[in-house]
């Protein structure tokens, strides 16, 4: 379980609504994957539409929705879509994305930190999306962020975790959450994210753009609970040299 804000998320794996062949894979794959918070761009979702109106097709009964400001790259566009999505889903939960570049889909961190300082005076939760800065996380959660949403990699690259070492520092600083987002490619990308001790992980089109949409949400369960286990299990700390499995002691 995940605490953000005032909402509880049974699970810590948060999957998405892009990219899939037709709502009846994306609904099955959404079960399969064991998450009970599904994230939507809001600013691609056909609201008059029934039959393509994505948001008719997750039951909200099960599923906390997360909508996100994918597609903007203004603080002003960002903060319009946060309020389009408040109405059209019935919740102040927002993952806010500014992006800063249409090639590398990276974040704008000022016009990320502009939006979520807005945001959250008008008494949205607000989880930024935003790069594995330490710095600028600590900005981020100063300024009342709910969850710190830290890149693994770039949107949709399949490249995993691309620096560990960053995402472990910003976990050991941080007050609020910390659920890495983008760049996962296959499951051992989030048993890392969790091994790492990171809160929760955000994916998209690892799971959408599989062979096997509905096989890959169940690799990704299988491979969070086994990321957070371990976490909490403790690893053995690495050696140089090796260490005989059985005591030396008493061999004759």
């Amino acid at each position: 379980m995940i605490k953000v804000g005032k909402y509880k998320l049974e699970s810590r794996l948060i999957v998405g609504t892009g990219k899939y062949e037709n709502f009846d894979i994306m609904q099955k794959a959404h079960e399969a994957s064991g998450a009970d918070c599904i994230t939507v761009a809001i600013r691609r979702v056909n609201l008059d539409d029934p039959k393509e109106n994505m948001l008719n097709y997750i039951d909200t009964k099960k599923f906390k929705l997360l909508p996100n400001t994918a597609g903007c790259f203004t603080a002003d566009e960002a903060i319009r879509t946060a309020h389009l999505a408040r109405e059209a889903c019935n919740t102040d939960l927002i993952k806010m994305e500014v992006i800063g570049d249409k090639k590398t889909l990276l974040p704008d961190n000022e016009e990320t930190l502009k939006a979520t300082k807005v945001l959250v005076d008008e008494g949205f939760t607000v989880l930024p999306y935003t790069t594995d800065d330490i710095v600028f996380a600590q900005k981020l959660e100063k300024a009342g962020a709910a969850a710190v949403m830290p890149l693994g990699s770039q949107i949709g690259s399949g490249q995993g975790i691309m620096n560990p070492v960053n995402i472990k520092l910003l976990l050991e600083q941080a007050n609020v959450p910390i659920i890495v987002d983008a760049g996962v490619g296959i499951a051992s990308d989030v048993s890392v994210a969790f091994e790492l001790g990171a809160d929760g992980v955000l994916l998209n089109t690892a799971i959408a753009g599989a062979k096997d949409a509905i096989k890959m949400a169940e690799a990704m369960k299988l491979a969070a609970r086994a990321g957070r286990l371990a976490f909490e299990a403790g690893r053995i700390p690495k050696k140089l040299y090796a260490t005989a499995s059985s005591p030396m002691q008493g061999l004759l």
